[in-house]
């Protein structure tokens, strides 16, 4: 059974991807804990990250560390969050997010209904920062 990530992926359902290689995606969560927040997925259905191979990870890595310096640029925050937690959807996904402090952690408050208008803002924001980072190959024009 396809994952909800596979359906975003294959585009039977809709998302705000930032990021597409051979690999993986990345596009903006929709619960997230702040406007920017990333999901990097790989196109294969891993559930368990300690599942997937070594090369996967270090490309997941490389992409969310790109992001993530995307994420900082863009946003002006402090840092970028990185977390795999694994419990919302049975395919391996890292979480990387604009952060300020570590209250910024706390995915009890996720945004349950965020702006539109602002997501989609959001999401051009981290792909302009990608492209000034040299990442254009990888960033889509909207959500190609």
């Amino acid at each position: 059974m396809s994952t909800v990530f596979s359906k975003v992926i294959s585009g039977e359902f809709p998302g705000r991807f930032v990021w597409q290689d051979e690999l993986c995606v990345g596009l903006l969560s929709i619960a997230p804990l702040a406007y920017g927040h990333t999901l990097v997925v790989p196109r294969t259905e891993v559930d368990r990250w300690t599942d997937a191979d070594s090369a996967l990870m270090a490309h997941l890595s490389t992409v969310a560390h790109r992001i993530g310096k995307a994420q900082v640029e863009a946003f002006g925050s402090a840092r970028a969050g990185l977390v795999i937690a694994g419990y919302e959807v049975p395919h391996l996904h890292l979480h990387v997010w604009p952060s300020n402090s570590m209250a910024d952690f706390d995915f009890s408050k996720a945004m349950e209904d965020p702006d539109p208008e602002q997501m989609d803002q959001a999401a051009e924001k981290l792909r302009v920062a990608l492209r000034l980072m040299g990442d254009a190959e990888n960033v889509p024009a909207e959500n190609d």
